[in-house]
């Protein structure tokens, strides 16, 4: 499978598939694999992306 959180970029807005209650996350940073995102219900939150596709969101 390919590394679809490659495409995030600090800024951008997601979501967990697996966590829908955590909200809508903003990307911090995206490197070596590792994607952190501080979502409002839940925090700072280290993603690992071989095991996690997260959902972009272009909603505002």
């Amino acid at each position: 499978m390919d590394d679809l959180n490659a495409i995030l970029e600090p800024g951008m807005r997601v979501r967990h598939p697996g966590q829908p209650d955590w909200g809508t996350g903003q990307v911090q940073s995206n490197i070596g694999g590792k994607v952190t995102v501080n979502f409002p219900d839940a925090g700072k939150i280290v993603i690992d992306s071989s095991r996690i596709a997260l959902l972009p969101v272009f909603e505002p």
